[in-house]
């Protein structure tokens, strides 16, 4: 259903069972998935692509144009994966030439007063608490928890299973599988939590525990942590992950776990 009193430009892909209530705008080059609810007074600017059985809530803005200098009106786009509902006030920009796009994956929870800037690619199943805040070019994986009031550096890189606690400034990359909290941010122990929440075994949490022992908790500087998880450590998907994520950081990984008096996170 279409509320008599949303505007769409004729250019724009309507799916079926789509419903805009009142004083939404669909602007042109504008696709909009099946079974989609878009509450009132959204705009949807040129170039977002939204997928099926998406929900946006009033007054977001899908797709404005980067908030970037550099950008000279070059044809970019908004991508948002199925299921994906995007709560009040949400701005999301699409990309500039770097990547031409800007991009959420399915099932994602982006709650209200979030910002995603232009180039950002967001992983499936990711959760952004209120108020976060994400500079241009970052890279998220899937499964990211990023509680409330978190703001994310431009380029920086959040490994898949990550969380990071309320409140963060996130200025370095955060490897996978890891909670992240502190000023400076720092590793303050493996997210078991989520991890049991996704159906990973006691012994693949405890094998993920010894690598960041290794490479956070010993004192190791990272070149020669890396050498000794990989001579020391089985083999496994979840150890290569974090060995190539660590070895392609370009901004370096956050700091290693450090005792604080009066001081206990678990």
């Amino acid at each position: 259903m279409i509320h008599p009193l949303t505007y769409i430009h004729p250019d724009a892909k309507i799916g079926p069972n789509v419903k805009i209530d009142p004083f939404t705008t669909v602007h042109r080059n504008v696709e909009i998935g099946e079974g989609t609810w878009i509450g009132s007074n959204v705009t949807i600017m040129e170039g977002a692509r939204i997928g099926k059985n998406c929900r946006i809530f009033p007054s977001s803005v899908i797709s404005a144009i980067p908030q970037d200098l550099k950008f000279k009106g070059e044809d970019t786009l908004t991508i948002i994966g199925d299921n994906t509902t995007i709560r009040e006030c949400v701005t999301i920009n699409r990309g500039t030439t770097d990547r031409n796009q800007t991009s959420i994956g399915n099932n994602c929870l982006i709650m209200a007063y979030t910002h995603i800037a232009h180039d950002c690619v967001i992983g499936n199943g990711c959760i952004f608490s209120n108020n976060t805040t994400l500079a241009g070019h970052i890279t998220v994986g899937d499964y990211v928890v990023l509680a409330g009031l978190t703001a994310v550096q431009q380029f920086v890189r959040i490994g898949s299973h990550a969380f990071v606690t309320g409140g963060s400034l996130v200025r370095k990359d955060v490897p996978p599988f890891v909670k992240a909290a502190r000023e400076p941010l720092s590793y303050v122990g493996v997210n078991s939590v989520g991890l049991k929440r996704r159906g990973f075994s006691l012994d693949k949490i405890n094998h993920i525990l010894d690598i960041y022992r290794i490479l956070f908790v010993r004192g190791y500087n990272t070149t020669k942590a890396l050498n000794i998880i990989e001579a020391d450590i089985p083999v496994s998907d979840e150890r290569d992950e974090i060995i190539s994520f660590v070895r392609e950081t370009g901004r370096g990984i956050m700091k290693g776990y450090s005792h604080r008096i009066n001081e206990d996170i678990t």
